[in-house]
C-alpha cells in the first residue's frame, strides 16, 4: 500500500469517526426534548459544534505519523487526493467527506497552497438526487383529512403522551380544511411526503414535509412543544414557503436531525424552499464546514459569470470592520481593520472572539451566521479603485498581492441586508411600524438568550427580504449576565446637573438603559413608534428581571414564527414580544 493511499484511508477513517460522534449527539435530541432538559440541549449543541475542529486536529496528527517526512510533499497530497476520490466514490456522504479532507489539508498547510490538484476545491455538489421514499420519507395518500392528520401525529412516536391528542388533530385539521377540504369532498386526492426524522432545535421539535397537488406542492410543517409537565402539543401549522424559509433562516441555530445521508435531506428541503441556498440548508443541518465549501464554490462560479466590481458596501462605515461586496451578490465580505476608529478600544483577538461566540451561541433568529475564511483569493482587477485604496489604508496587514491575485488573510462572509437606518429613510408609516416592532423584538430576543448587543445603533441592524430585523455588528456583544444595569443618579447640585460629562462613577460593565433613546437621534418617526411599542427597554427593571430569569436557569421560548400563528395565543404582550 502506498503512503498516499494510507494517508487517504487515515483521513477517511477520521471522517467516519467524526460523523459517528456527530450522529450520536444528534440522536439524543429526542430524549432531551421529551425530558424538557433545555440546559442540556444548549450544552450538547455547543458540544457538537466543537467536534469537527477537534477531530480535524486529531486526524492531522495521524496524517503526520502516516506521511512522516513527506507530509509537506505536494506530490504525496496530489496522489492522496486521487486515492481519496476513489475510495469515497461510493461513500453515501462523499461530498462531506471531501470537505473533511480539505479541512485536514488546510490545517496542515495553514490555509496555504490551496489548489484543486491537492484538495477538493471545485468538485460539483450534485443535488439532482432521486430519493427513494422508503429511505427518508413517509408517503401518504390524502383522501380523508382527519385520518391523514391523525396518522401523521401518531407517527411521531414520542415517548411522552400528547397533552390532548384529539384537540391537536382538530386544530391541524382546521388549518388544512380551507386549503384542501372542498376539493377532498369533491373526490380529489392529494399526496404527502413527510421526512421520517424530526428536526430538533432549542425547545421545539418539527415535523417537516409537503403536500403534493399534481405538479405543485405546499410545505407542511408541524412544530411540537413540550408543556414541561409531561405532555407534547402541536403549536401551529406552517404551510407558506416564506414561513418555512424563516424557520430554516441563516439567523438561527443549527437543527439536530437524524440524517444519515444529509444530501438527501438537503435535496428534499430545497424542494420546499427553492430560493434557499444549498449551503444554507447544509448549515441548518449542522454541517457548517461543508456549507462553507459549497458557498465558496458558488461564490467562485458567480464571480466568473459576472462583470460586477467589488465595491464598498452601502451604509455608514464601521469603526472595526471594512465591508465590501458586489452589486449583484447577496453577501458581504468583512475584514477586521488594522486600527479601530476611536472611541473603539479593543484588539483584533477580542473581535475574533466575539464572532466565535456568535457561531456557538443560540442566535435566536436575530444574529446572522457567518462563514470564516483564511487566505481567500480574489481577482485584483475586479476591485474598484476606491475600494482598493480603502483596503490599503485600513487593512494593509491583511493584504497580499501577487500580480493579478489579491489574497485577504482573514475574511468573514455574511448575508447582505439593508441597514436599518437606510431602510427607514424611504419607509412608509406601515413599514416603520412593522420594522420598529421587529427592532424591539430583536433586542429582546437576544437578551432572552443571554446576549446584550452593546451598540444598538440602527446602522448595526439589517432588514432581511422577509422584513425581519437582524443584528450583524458583533464587536461589542457580551453575555447579558456580565452587564450591570443602573439608573442614572439624580444630580444633587447645580454643577452636577449642568456637567457635560457624567459626574458619577461609571464602571466598565455599567449600562444605563435610559440612554438608549439616543440611538434614535435624527429619526423621530422611528423613535415615536419604538417608544409606543417597546419603551420597557428604557427601564432598568426590564433588564434586571431578564438577568434574574437567566440566573435561575429559565430558558425563554423564542419562536421562529409569529406568535399570532400559535394555537396557544399568548395572554399578554410580555409573551408576545418574543415572536
Amino acid at each position: 500500500m502506498t503512503r498516499s493511499l494510507r494517508l487517504a484511508k487515515a483521513i477517511l477513517n477520521g471522517f467516519d469517526s467524526f460523523f459517528g460522534d456527530f450522529q450520536n449527539v444528534t440522536l439524543g435530541a429526542q430524549a432531551r426534548f421529551e425530558k424538557a432538559d433545555w440546559n442540556l440541549v444548549q450544552a450538547e449543541m455547543s458540544n457538537r459544534l466543537s467536534m469537527y475542529k477537534k477531530k480535524v486536529a486529531e486526524v492531522a496528527a495521524v496524517a503526520e505519523t502516516v506521511a512522516g517526512d513527506l507530509l509537506g510533499d505536494p506530490q504525496v497530497w496530489e496522489h492522496a487526493k486521487l486515492d481519496y476520490a476513489d475510495i469515497v466514490e461510493t461513500h453515501s456522504n462523499y461530498e462531506i467527506a471531501q470537505t473533511f479532507f480539505n479541512s485536514v489539508y488546510c490545517f496542515i498547510f495553514k490555509h496555504r497552497k490551496i489548489r484543486d490538484k491537492f484538495s477538493f476545491v471545485f468538485d460539483d455538489d450534485d443535488l439532482d438526487i432521486d430519493i427513494p421514499p422508503s429511505k427518508i420519507l413517509d408517503s401518504y395518500k390524502i383522501s380523508d383529512l382527519n385520518k391523514f392528520v391523525r396518522t401523521v401525529l401518531a407517527s411521531t412516536d414520542f415517548n411522552v403522551p400528547f397533552e390532548d391528542f384529539e384537540r391537536d388533530v382538530e386544530r391541524v385539521e382546521e388549518v388544512l380544511q380551507p386549503l384542501l377540504g372542498e376539493r377532498l369532498q369533491q373526490g380529489e386526492t392529494f399526496k404527502a411526503e413527510i421526512l421520517e426524522s424530526l428536526f430538533y432545535r432549542n425547545k421545539a421539535a418539527y415535523l417537516v414535509g409537503r403536500i403534493i397537488d399534481g405538479e405543485d406542492s405546499m410545505p407542511f410543517v408541524l412544530p411540537f412543544m413540550n408543556n414541561e409537565r409531561g405532555g407534547i402539543y402541536v403549536d401551529t401549522v406552517l404551510h407558506e414557503t416564506d414561513d418555512v424559509s424563516i424557520l430554516f433562516s441563516f439567523t438561527r441555530s443549527y437543527f439536530m436531525v437524524d440524517a444519515s445521508v444529509p444530501s438527501q435531506f438537503v435535496a428534499f428541503l430545497k424542494k420546499l424552499m427553492p430560493q434557499k441556498e444549498v449551503f444554507e440548508l447544509y448549515s441548518a443541518l449542522g454541517f457548517a464546514r461543508h456549507a462553507k465549501t459549497v458557498f465558496f464554490r458558488r461564490a467562485v462560479w458567480e464571480t466568473m459569470h459576472s462583470d460586477d466590481e467589488y465595491v464598498t458596501a452601502p451604509g455608514i462605515k464601521g469603526m472595526v470592520m471594512l465591508v465590501f461586496t458586489r452589486p449583484g451578490f447577496d453577501y458581504v465580505y468583512k475584514v477586521i481593520k488594522d486600527r479601530f476608529t476611536p472611541p473603539k478600544d479593543m484588539t483584533r483577538a477580542q473581535v475574533e472572539e466575539k464572532y466565535f461566540l456568535v457561531k456557538r451561541w443560540d442566535r435566536a433568529g436575530r444574529m446572522a451566521d457567518t462563514q470564516e475564511f483564511k487566505n481567500l483569493v480574489f481577482d485584483r482587477r475586479r476591485f474598484s479603485d476606491e475600494l482598493m485604496a480603502e483596503l490599503m489604508r485600513e487593512v494593509p496587514s491583511q493584504i497580499e498581492e501577487l500580480g493579478n491575485v489579491l489574497i485577504l488573510k482573514h475574511v468573514y462572509v455574511e448575508r447582505k441586508m439593508v441597514p436599518l437606518n437606510l431602510y427607514l429613510k424611504d419607509a412608509s408609516d406601515q413599514q416603520i411600524e412593522s420594522v420598529m416592532d421587529e427592532y424591539g423584538n430583536a433586542i429582546k430576543q437576544l437578551a432572552a438568550v443571554n446576549i446584550f448587543p452593546g451598540d444598538m445603533l440602527l446602522k448595526n441592524f439589517g432588514v432581511t427580504r422577509h422584513g425581519r430585523v437582524v443584528f450583524y455588528d458583533y464587536d461589542e456583544i457580551c453575555p447579558l449576565l456580565e452587564c450591570n444595569f443602573r439608573k442614572i443618579p439624580q444630580p444633587q447640585t447645580e454643577e452636577q446637573e449642568m456637567a457635560s460629562h457624567p459626574w458619577y462613577n461609571v464602571g466598565p460593565n455599567d449600562i444605563f438603559p435610559e440612554e438608549f433613546r439616543l440611538f434614535f437621534s435624527g429619526n423621530q418617526r422611528a423613535r415615536a413608534v419604538f417608544d409606543r411599542l417597546h419603551s420597557d427597554i428604557y427601564k432598568v427593571e426590564f433588564w434586571q428581571r431578564l438577568q434574574k430569569q437567566i440566573r435561575n436557569g429559565q430558558i425563554k421560548s423564542v419562536f421562529p414564527y409569529r406568535r399570532k400563528y400559535s394555537f396557544k395565543r399568548p395572554r399578554k404582550k410580555a409573551l408576545a414580544e418574543l415572536q
